[in-house]
């Protein structure tokens, strides 16, 4: 190869003190990493002071650099020169003369270096101490550097004799910071934490109702998991015992046997029920009443082994025999005569439906009576809409004729005020219902004929049978009855609503009766089996009003909620929903022939009259100063009468 290019001579290099090292070796050694740390003093050459007099090759690189430890001996190398050394190889552009020790600052930081490439330092032949040379080598070509270098580890190098840097203060601050927050994390200091944050005013209102909501839901699993007597009797002697009032005004017998349940509750959270009862049974108070409430206990266990029905009696069983007898004929004929009607072509039964109705759109104020001097609560019309019997607050019902409302007859007997009236299918007696719990049976020159004795409290409505042999009275004892009009024997007792027994009504055909309460709901039972076949689920107030369609199969029942419902028998549940009225409906009926229309009464001091078509509203029959208490319509649908509050009958009747 051509000899290389003779070295440049420099000036004197300023020497830098230089700890003191061992002897320097000759020898060679592999390259080692070089931490450097740039200087902002005047570039200078690098010596020793065996080297000070010796030219060396100018280190020609970017910035400043200052070796942050000496380079060891190596033992190929002159006394006093380390021959390979690693520096950056992007700060290397010249021949670099390097001495073998520099001094030092024993705190500088290390950092990671890049990537290093050894670079080889000649030597001359002859080393002498006034003649020393260094040729550098040209490095071999390398690969090409990645552009993220894997990460080294980075340790601190010191000189012989000196310790280990010692660690900087921002270090401390970060062990320490680490340290506190492990120890605020342990579970033991969140508690000492936790009163240094402060908590808002609405999530402490927030927590307080979480709280409460929580103390009564325990509240009400524990009262629901206490035994409570079920017996009135029972349940009166427990509050009496418990030195709490055995009734408050107004209270029924759920919401008594619901207030013991949650004053039981409450002392039972505040542990004073054992020892308050203990306290009491060691006095020997209420004694003779917790016996008969024991004694009552035990007689409702022994009837609730036994089947939950009653043995008839042969009457009624005679009774149910002959319902059925009746009740099969009008059915088979009711049907013929739907289909007769459906298959006939020239029958038009829109054309039908929409003169009925054209009718009844023409109806007017035919006649008004004042009835009685007390308000008016029921009427009905005779089979043949020859005479019209009301009903009355004054203990009196009255006969009226047809269409002059001239008083024929007054029926006196009852001792309370008189709740409904209705005229036998035959014509030709009238029964009335009354709040002295009794129903009796009149004929049309006013003489009584009988009384139905039975029911515990007053009675609410009545009606007769279709065979004209039975009556069925509906009473706030929570029961309706069937009565037998030839004996005066009662032969059925039926319970089944919750609440007291409003409305009462038979289908056409004699199978069925339907009764609605206060319970809001309304059901249909078979006379031939005595089974509840139907409940009618979906007011949401008490019913009032039932009443069957003539075809056998609808049912319509109107409610303190404002709306009338019809049913469908045959689908087993609500067909329309008629928004009838702005306050409660007190009456239903349907037109008794063909059912081509249904009129309601209401509180709001009005009637109307409905298609059973589509359920339009087809006449509204205003002109009542009062609640209107009761509606019925003729069997020939020529008359629909009222009578109110008010006192008075009004008569309406289409112009035609």
């Amino acid at each position: 190869p051509p000899p290389p290019p003779p070295p440049q001579l420099l000036p004197p290099a300023r020497t830098l003190p230089v700890t003191s090292l061992p002897p320097p070796q000759l020898g060679h050694s592999p390259a080692l990493p070089l931490h450097v740390a740039a200087s902002a003093a005047a570039p200078a050459s690098i010596s020793t002071p065996a080297l000070a007099n010796i030219p060396v090759v100018r280190a020609s690189v970017p910035p400043p650099f200052v070796l942050s430890r000496a380079v060891p001996p190596s033992p190929i190398a002159p006394p006093g020169v380390s021959p390979t050394i690693s520096v950056p190889a992007s700060a290397v552009t010249a021949p670099v003369v390097i001495a073998t020790s520099v001094h030092m600052s024993v705190s500088a930081i290390p950092i990671i270096p890049p990537p290093l490439v050894p670079f080889t330092l000649a030597q001359s032949s002859v080393v002498s101490s006034s003649n020393v040379g260094f040729h550098p080598v040209r490095p071999p070509p390398i690969a090409p550097i990645p552009s993220v270098a894997p990460p080294r580890a980075t340790v601190a190098l010191c000189p012989p004799g000196v310790s280990e840097p010692i660690e900087s203060k921002e270090d401390e601050e970060m062990e320490d910071n680490e340290k506190e927050e492990s120890r605020q994390s342990s579970p033991a200091n969140k508690e000492e934490l936790s009163p240094e944050y402060e908590i808002s005013e609405e999530s402490r209102k927030m927590k307080e109702r979480q709280d409460q909501l929580l103390q009564q839901l325990l509240m009400r699993r524990r009262a629901y998991a206490l035994a409570v007597p079920t017996n009135d009797s029972a349940v009166r002697s427990r509050l009496r015992s418990l030195n709490h009032p055995i009734t408050l005004f107004g209270e029924r017998e759920m919401e008594r046997r619901e207030r013991l349940r949650s004053i039981m509750a409450k002392l039972d959270a505040d542990g004073e029920l054992e020892k308050l009862l203990k306290a009491q049974e060691a006095c020997g108070e209420g004694a003779p009443e917790d016996t008969s409430a024991h004694d009552d206990d035990q007689e409702l266990e022994e009837i609730q082994t036994q089947p939950f029905y009653t043995e008839g009696s042969e009457d009624l069983l005679k009774a149910r025999i002959d319902i059925m007898k009746f009740s099969l004929p009008r059915a088979s004929s009711r049907i013929d005569r739907a289909i007769r009607k459906r298959e006939r072509p020239d029958e038009d039964e829109d054309a039908e439906f929409d003169y009925i109705l054209q009718r009844m759109a023409q109806l007017t104020m035919d006649c008004s009576e004042i009835g009685d001097d007390r308000p008016l609560s029921g009427c009905a019309f005779s089979p043949d809409t020859t005479l019209f019997a009301t009903s009355g607050w004054s203990g009196l019902a009255k006969v009226w004729g047809i269409p002059s409302l001239k008083k024929v007859a007054t029926l006196k007997g009852h001792m309370e005020r008189i709740t409904s009236i209705v005229f036998s299918p035959s014509g030709n007696h009238i029964a009335t219902a009354s709040a002295d719990k009794t129903a009796s049976l009149w004929d049309l020159n006013g003489s009584h004929v009988m009384t139905f004795e039975g029911h515990l409290d007053r009675l609410a409505r009545l009606a007769f049978h279709p065979s004209g042999v039975y009556i069925g009275t509906a009473s706030f004892d929570k029961t309706w009855r069937l009565w037998d009009v030839t004996t005066g024997v009662e032969l059925l007792l039926q319970e089944g609503h919750s609440r007291s027994v409003y409305g009462i009504c038979f289908q056409c055909d004699g199978a069925l009766v339907a009764t609605c309460g206060l319970d809001a709901l309304a059901r249909v039972w078979d006379l031939r089996t005595g089974r509840s076949i139907l409940a009618l689920e979906g007011h949401v107030k008490p019913v009032l009003g039932v009443d069957f369609s003539p075809n056998g199969f609808h049912l319509v029942t109107g409610s303190e909620d404002h709306t009338c419902r019809v049913w469908d028998l045959r689908k087993r549940q609500s067909v329309y929903i008629i928004p009838a009225h702005a306050s409660l409906i007190s009456q239903v009926k349907y037109e008794p022939q063909e059912g081509y229309f249904l009129a309601t009464a209401s509180f709001d001091e009005t009637a109307r009259i409905w298609s059973a078509r589509d359920f339009k509203p087809v006449k509204s029959l205003a002109g009542h100063e009062g609640k209107v208490m009761g509606i019925d319509v003729a069997a020939d649908g020529q008359f629909i009468a009222t009578v109110s509050y008010d006192r008075t009958i009004k008569l309406w009747s289409s112009s035609s």
